[in-house]
């Protein structure tokens, strides 16, 4: 059996260079993918591929990034596919991130110089409490990292240059399947199953070393919109009823002590508006529905819809749009049909020396969406915390566990065919 030899260094330098890629991804942009800025990972990714020995890797022209192992067994294996999203949130800027090693990590705080009131304790990050000795990387404090999901896409690309490198570990045919836009639910909108030609696959997007996910949120977005009655404001009595106003009751009312993501954890669902615009005349919410339970998640919507329904009968002159359209649902009932699936994630993560810790994903992945697509899609470790904001880190020494998970993976599917 061959091994993943220590190539910190390596996997470093990859993952250094990627984060310096702008690659924010935009909610409002209705291009494909959002930002054209994406494609400038994906053309350094594919240049890499090839530069390998993987002579069909290939940006096309929505994003996506395909590239193939060929199989080098004479076993009938199935072909497997390892997923990373190469764009980063909207929620904090990715321009211009400076990387910072902080070697041998002993417990300190760490302040990040660009701004010294964005410090990482071990108080406030409860895994910082495993990396001691460990080197963490973090940005310079004005942007977010980028490790979701850049550390699955070093990852995916160091392991994919030490299968080339040594042929002698057998395994199957390996698809490699890098996406845009996916932290703005689009990032398998045009993705091509049939070209990627896999039966199962991996997504390695994962935040605690040695969790594997197979069950995630289920989802649905909402739009509300209020048509009030608009007025001059020097004879408004009587006659204006504001949308503005109106919105502001609706949110007012949405429960506090539940159904929203500051006062629930585990299996609790939420109802959370994300974005509110108006005038007096015209106002607009969007809101995010999670649940792990599909029944739930219907009833959160009728929740909302009951709130909103309440607060307008104090406007009898307005009127309010409500649509709620689904946007992903919980791979775990797609993945309980394939129980190998995670049984040989876990086996790798074993094998690469980490308790295995399966878990449930408060939010969704690019494997939510594929497992509904037919292509059975759990999420494993890659090693990023605290992500989408400017305290967002990572550890080399995890990102190494994850490619060793990856190379292990490829290994134990020809094994057991």
């Amino acid at each position: 059996m061959l091994k993943y030899q220590n190539t910190a260094k390596s996997l470093q330098n990859r993952f250094a260079a990627y984060v310096k890629i702008d690659t924010q991804s935009d909610a409002s942009s209705v291009t494909v993918p959002s930002t054209a800025k994406q494609k400038n990972l994906g053309s350094l990714l594919v240049t890499e591929l090839i530069a390998m020995g993987i002579s069909d890797a290939h940006l096309d022209e929505y994003g996506y990034v395909y590239a193939t192992i060929p199989s080098n067994t004479t076993k009938d294996v199935p072909v497997i596919c390892f997923c990373s999203h190469m764009d980063t949130s909207p929620d904090c800027s990715g321009f211009e991130v400076k990387p910072i090693i902080h070697t041998n990590y002993q417990g300190q705080d760490l302040i990040l110089p660009d701004d010294p009131s964005v410090v990482l304790r071990m108080s406030e990050h409860r895994d910082l409490k495993d990396q001691i000795g460990n080197d963490i990387i973090t940005a310079s404090g004005t942007t977010l990292l980028g490790a979701d999901n850049k550390a699955g896409v070093a990852e995916i690309m160091e392991a994919a240059a030490f299968l080339v490198a040594n042929p002698d570990l057998k395994h199957g045919t390996i698809k490699i399947l890098f996406t845009p836009d996916e932290e703005i639910g689009r990032g398998v909108d045009h993705a091509d199953l049939q070209k990627l030609g896999a039966d199962f696959a991996y997504t390695i997007d994962g935040e605690t070393c040695g969790s594997i996910e197979d069950e995630t949120f289920s989802a649905d977005g909402a739009v509300l919109k209020i048509q009030g009655i608009s007025a001059h404001p020097g004879f408004a009595k009587g006659k204006m009823e504001s949308a503005v106003k109106i919105l502001g009751d609706i949110l007012h009312a949405l429960p506090k002590d539940r159904l929203s993501p500051e006062s629930t954890a585990q299996k609790e669902g939420f109802i959370h508006p994300v974005q509110v615009s108006g005038s007096v005349e015209q106002a607009e919410a969007h809101f995010i529905i999670r649940d792990f339970d599909d029944e739930q998640l219907a009833a959160h919507g009728t929740e909302l819809e009951s709130i909103i329904k309440e607060v307008m009968q104090v406007y009898p002159g307005s009127a309010y749009q409500l649509e709620i359209k689904t946007q992903y649902r919980n791979m775990k009932k797609v993945l309980d049909e394939y129980p190998q699936v995670l049984e040989y994630g876990a086996l790798a993560i074993e094998r690469a020396g980490v308790t295995v810790k399966k878990q449930s994903i408060r939010g969704g992945t690019d494997g939510s969406r594929l497992s509904l697509m037919g292509l059975p899609c759990p999420n494993i470790f890659a090693g990023e915390h605290a992500f989408h904001g400017r305290m967002e880190w990572a550890s080399v020494q995890d990102m190494e566990k994850a490619v060793q998970t990856i190379i292990n993976l490829a290994q134990i599917w020809e094994e057991k065919s």
